[in-house]
């Protein structure tokens, strides 16, 4: 095992100063002091190639390198079609299709995208967990990011709730809106105390929402949405609240006969590689369920 060398399992670090501690140096570089103690505890953080003593003071030029085990995942293989936009060491970022739950539940065990990648990561002989970093309804598709490691998963999820990540989405609602471009500045909270359904409220946590038109039909429009927080239902909450639901959105509107979902896909991510810290972007094609409602509405 060469500790210098990066790789799936090892990420290194260089000290481009002196004067901080191991503890201090790895915070510096945004490795949580949860994750610190787990890896030290575990003895699998090294100071050029060799275990040493949190308080070490580093000097310029110290190699510091995380070595990351191998695991087990303990989801039931089950071998299915996965969509994957990009992969590496740390990062598999797939395309969710309709209709697919992520994790198993106690009356969804099989069938979930967790069997799925479980079956993937078996046949590759990645001897990863899977992570997910965020989240996505059953009905909602678009781009999933799983992280193959702690650090990864750490450093992604520290992205997510900074809202640094800039998430894009398409949405087909009902009704033509006016303007072409606005912001939705509005808490959002549950209806009630054990509701699902989530409402514009006072009380609520800050939501932010833009929207763009893309196309109008002549009962509907395209949108792009950009969500600048992340809070559960945003986007069908918001646009239901301006008078415009997502078509096929049965919580927040009605069924519709030409897609059996809500019409809404995450198309667009971008974010800061866990390990080079270079912006990195992912684009998901529009799903054919999508571009059918399209065409129709288009023809109608």
């Amino acid at each position: 095992m060469n500790l210098f060398e990066e790789n799936e399992n090892i990420v290194v670090f260089k000290a481009d100063k002196d004067g901080l501690d191991l503890e201090e140096f790895l915070s510096s570089n945004d490795i949580s002091g949860r994750l610190f103690r787990k890896l030290y505890k575990g003895k699998q953080i090294y100071v050029n190639g060799k275990f040493k003593r949190k308080g070490l003071i580093l000097e310029r030029g110290d190699l510091v390198s995380i070595y990351m085990e191998n695991e087990d995942e303990n989801t039931t293989p089950e071998k299915m079609e996965i969509d994957i936009i990009y992969e590496d060491f740390d990062l598999l970022i797939l395309n969710k299709q309709p209709n697919i739950v992520v994790h198993p539940t106690k009356s969804h065990q099989e069938n979930t995208l967790s069997n799925g990648i479980s079956y993937y990561f078996k046949e590759k002989g990645i001897k990863k967990k899977i992570r997910f970093v965020n989240r996505l309804d059953m009905n909602t598709t678009g781009i999933l990011i799983v992280a193959k490691n702690p650090f990864a998963h750490q450093q992604m999820a520290l992205q997510f709730e900074s809202n640094e990540v800039e998430k894009k989405y398409q949405a087909i609602v009902s009704g033509i809106v006016e303007k072409n471009e606005d912001y939705i500045d509005l808490p959002i909270g549950r209806e009630e105390d054990k509701s699902v359904k989530k409402v514009v409220t006072e009380n609520g946590q800050k939501a932010l929402t833009k929207y763009t038109v893309i196309e109008k039909y002549k009962e509907a429009s395209l949108l792009d949405v950009q969500i600048f927080t992340g809070r559960s239902h945003q986007i069908r909450v918001h646009l239901n609240h301006i008078g415009h639901p997502i078509i096929g959105d049965v919580l927040y509107n009605e069924e519709s006969p030409y897609i059996d979902r809500q019409a809404l896909h995450s198309y667009y991510l971008k974010i800061k590689h866990p390990r080079t810290k270079k912006d990195i972007e992912f684009i998901a094609s529009l799903p054919e369920d999508m571009k059918r409602l399209i065409n129709h509405l288009k023809n109608k």
